[in-house]
């Protein structure tokens, strides 16, 4: 089995799979095997799924930037027709900056930012639901009152980044560069149960939601 195929079956996928099937593959994946679904005293089953979600994160990365270069060379070749059917719209490549856009309201619920640089960005009241943020820069980004629910945040760098109010139920933050942030009145428990997952996280000098500041 080449490398390739083998990201294909960690996603469940038959080989050749399209971008849009790797992206739906990887959300209902994630979905099945967040930590936050799992007994939190069965550390046979945590382990099971961190493990889950970094061979997951692995596939879809390798398969997004696959498909990525093959675009490029199609692209670059003369003897490659056009195709004039069904044409899609790709989304903006992950090295645009976006950084200072007024998405404010915007719905971005299930869009895919990761690697964007959205640092000083305005998204206060944004629909991130469902978002793959993965490594991306919001530095500095307004968040307040943006819906995070279940945002995919891995690794991101959210350094002084305006997240009061925000709903950051079923949000991953793991790894996530949080220094300095202001969480306040953000929604991240249920009762006495913290919602958001925030493994290797940076939290130093962050405002959590009650005010306190993190040491």
């Amino acid at each position: 089995m080449s490398e390739l195929e083998r990201y294909y079956r960690v996603l469940e996928l038959e080989p050749g799979a399209t971008l849009e099937e790797v992206n739906q593959a990887y959300k209902d994946l994630v979905f099945v095997w967040h930590p936050d679904r799992i007994p939190l005293d069965n550390l046979r089953l945590q382990q099971k799924a961190q493990d889950k979600l970094k061979a997951i994160n692995e596939a879809r990365d390798k398969l997004r930037s696959f498909k990525a270069k093959y675009q490029v060379s199609q692209t670059s070749s003369p003897s490659q027709p056009k195709k004039s059917d069904s044409p899609t719209q790709q989304p903006p490549k992950k090295s645009s900056d976006l950084s200072g856009k007024d998405y404010s309201r915007a719905n971005l619920s299930n869009k895919d930012l990761s690697g964007r640089n959205l640092s000083y960005s305005n998204l206060n009241g944004a629909n991130l639901s469902d978002t793959f943020m993965h490594k991306v820069n919001l530095r500095g980004a307004d968040l307040s009152e943006a819906n995070l629910f279940r945002a995919n945040l891995l690794l991101a760098d959210l350094r002084e980044a305006n997240l009061r109010n925000a709903n950051l139920i079923g949000a991953d933050l793991s790894g996530a560069d949080l220094r300095g942030a202001d969480f306040t009145g953000a929604r991240i428990r249920s009762g006495d149960r913290l919602l958001v997952k925030l493994i290797g996280a940076n939290l130093s000098g962050a405002i959590m939601p009650d005010g306190t500041i993190h040491a």
